[in-house]
């Protein structure tokens, strides 16, 4: 199909709006450009020189009789134009050389996670004071591109939004059905939103309730994850919060006489209407990037796409490539290379009736969501269970457009997100085989996200985050920078990357957790659970995107592998930093919460340890820890910079670090030994 293009420039007072108009029958008819501004007051990054930040609106359309949007749930349930078509639109950023011919052809896009924008911050070391860091994904001549996607995400900041229709029945009747919201307080509180508490105080843009009265709204308690619940009479509880000392009626919070106690598990099923076409978000990520790929007068024209998410956002990559995105409407394919971060076994609630993205699965919230749920591996396996058989990029294996694949994941996500399954049978048995276009690695020793250094056991911003253990601090930063590297040379000349590398169950580096040995450091105490997969039952009708089950009716669960511990304490069997190579101390990817809110026993979401060796082997022999001491493993800080060094050029050599990155992770090494031999 032959696109028409036209540009014109429209002035109105200020700023400029730009507006880029595309025959009818596109997928984006239209980019508006908010602004647009050089990058640093116009500074050069390299030989890709200056670069240019450009804010605006993308809009779309999609035609629900193309076989290619087959799976968009109730799409032809939404509203059409005099062409037949769905239109909707999404927020968009662009950080672009201001010349395309000096970049290097390829963009970089990171699905945005509940609205936000973090790649600069993990991959260039960007902070407050220097907006960019050191420019690495600008020197390397990255666009770097980021569109709305979700419809609930916080109305703050520079959040990116999806705008998208309601769907109804035939003459606008309107769509009801079960919503669901769960929370566990770090402290009392007395008003809670219905929305993911994650995207902070007031929660994000939730459903709200329809009526209040109906006795299908129903609010429950119970202690443990997988413990009964018990019903709070309805003559305790408003859909309200408190506003000016007073309790106004709030469609979108709940409220609870007596309030909601510290430790305790929440959880409220509600009706309401008007679903959002929520799988829209999935279109304008394969439009987008399409329009970016295909269209030589695109607002930022490349050849090469690669796509990375992290935690949510790498979940919705999976549920991308198991749901078939990966070709637009003319079937082309789209993603060229994939890095999934931290998104373990998961997908997410991104493509059905009542759907919420921003719910995930933690410890203590967003339980029991359509997250970790068959197939997980990439190849097909059979659920002996339900004896379906299913890998999560069957389809895009059928239609021939898989990209090339990282499933990347930290220790942590073996404990919180299920992620040996992404490399086991469904019966925990024995390894599943690796696709040839997919790389699977653990990225040992490290958290969910890095944790600032020196680490500490609670953070200013998140209450209910206090933990029992120091954060771990191991910075994921270099393996970022390499990992990208490596898939940008694997897609443009066939490079091969490095090998997977991940715990597997033929040499015991992954193991039942009964089978777990971590060392008896004192003070510290252990978890005895993890995250595991469910067979979920959503209903007769879940395959076609509707739940009729809420809760879930729950079934057996998968089994649950973790990585085997050294005898330090840290991972066996991934990719290893030089603190883990030449180590001062034990890195975990747990950490239990504080007693001071609650359940002390069980895990914080997101966060690792960090266990210090004891300094001497007289404090070791003092405190009977297994442990050697660091004045027991080396002789002194050279030795052990010697070491660390040594470990660090290994790693350039197996390709999981950059030459470049040696001097910053050397100075690092040095500030860690300051830190454990502090006195």
């Amino acid at each position: 199909m032959r696109l028409l293009h036209a540009r014109f420039v429209r002035l109105l007072l200020a700023p400029i709006f730009l507006f880029v108009a595309f025959a009818a029958d596109a997928h984006v008819t239209r980019v508006e450009i908010l602004s647009r501004s050089d990058l640093q007051d116009g500074k050069s990054f390299g030989l890709a020189g200056p670069y240019e930040k450009i804010v605006g609106r993308v809009y779309f359309v999609v035609d629900p009789a193309n076989p290619y949007n087959r799976q968009i749930v109730d799409l032809d349930k939404a509203d059409r134009n005099a062409q037949g078509q769905v239109e909707f639109s999404a927020d968009l950023y662009i950080l672009r050389p201001k010349d395309m011919d000096k970049g290097n052809s390829a963009v970089l896009f990171e699905v945005s996670n509940r609205g936000g924008r973090g790649i600069h911050r993990i991959v260039n070391g960007a902070t407050a004071a220097e907006p960019e860091g050191d420019g690495f994904l600008m020197r390397q001549g990255y666009t770097i591109a980021w569109v709305g996607w979700e419809f609930d995400v916080a109305d703050q900041g520079e959040n990116l939004k999806l705008y998208a229709p309601i769907a109804h029945d035939p003459g606008g009747k309107e769509i009801h059905g079960l919503v669901r919201s769960d929370f566990t307080p770090a402290q009392l509180v007395y008003d809670m939103p219905l929305g993911h508490s994650l995207l902070g105080p007031a929660g994000g843009k939730s459903y709200p309730v329809d009526d209040p009265s109906s006795p299908k709204n129903v609010l429950t308690v119970r202690g443990t994850p997988e413990g009964p619940r018990q019903t709070i009479p309805r003559s305790q509880w408003s859909f309200a919060r408190t506003v000016d000392g007073k309790l106004v009626n709030d469609p979108h919070f709940i409220h609870l006489d007596g309030g909601f106690q510290a430790g305790k598990i929440y959880e409220v099923v509600y009706d309401a209407k008007n679903p959002v076409v929520v799988g829209l978000g999935l279109a304008s990520v394969r439009d987008f990037l399409s329009y970016l790929k295909y269209d030589p007068q695109a607002a930022a024209p490349v050849k090469r796409v690669y796509a990375v998410g992290i935690s949510q956002s790498g979940r919705f990559l999976r549920h991308f490539l198991y749901q078939d995105f990966n070709a637009d409407e003319q079937g082309r394919q789209v993603m060229d290379g994939v890095i999934a971060h931290v998104a373990g076994a998961g997908r997410g609630s991104f493509n059905h009736r009542f759907a919420q993205p921003s719910r995930d699965a933690q410890p203590l919230s967003s339980i029991f969501f359509p997250t970790d749920i068959f197939p997980f591996t990439d190849l097909p396996e059979t659920d002996p269970e339900t004896n379906e058989t299913a890998g999560l990029f069957d389809a895009v294996n059928k239609a021939h457009d898989a990209p090339k694949v990282f499933l990347t994941n930290t220790s942590y996500e073996y404990w919180g997100r299920a992620a040996a399954l992404v490399t086991v049978s469904p019966d925990g048995k024995s390894d599943a085989r690796i696709g040839e276009n997919v790389r699977v690695y653990l990225l040992a020793g490290l958290q969910h996200f890095s944790a600032g250094f020196p680490p500490q056991k609670s953070s200013p911003n998140s209450p209910d985050s206090t933990a029992q253990q120091r954060y771990n601090p191991n910075p994921v930063q270099y393996f970022w920078r390499a990992l990208i590297t490596d898939m940008d040379d694997w897609v443009k000349s066939g490079t091969e990357p490095p090998a997977s590398r991940y715990p597997k169950i033929a040499d015991h580096t992954l193991v039942p957790l009964d089978k777990w040995d971590f060392p008896e450091i004192p003070g510290v105490n252990k978890p005895h659970e993890a995250n595991a997969g469910w067979h979920l039952d959503f209903g007769p009708q879940w395959k076609q995107g509707i739940v009729a089950n809420e809760p879930p009716k729950i079934g057996r669960p998968f089994p649950v592998l973790v990585p085997q511990s050294d005898p330090n304490g840290n991972d066996e069997g991934g990719v290893s930093l030089p603190e883990l190579q030449v180590p001062l101390a034990t890195y975990t990817g747990w950490n239990l919460r504080d007693p001071s809110i609650g359940l002390s026993d069980l895990r914080l979401s997101f966060y690792g340890s960090f266990i210090p060796f004891p300094k001497t082997e007289a404090e070791r022999a003092q405190t009977g820890d297994p442990r050697f001491s660091v004045a027991g493993r080396y002789k002194s800080r050279e030795e052990y910079l010697g070491k660390f060094a040594e470990a660090a050029l290994k790693l350039v050599h197996e390709r999981f670090l950059l030459r470049e990155d040696v001097p910053a992770l050397l100075e690092r090494g040095k500030r860690e030994w300051d830190e454990v031999t502090a006195h």
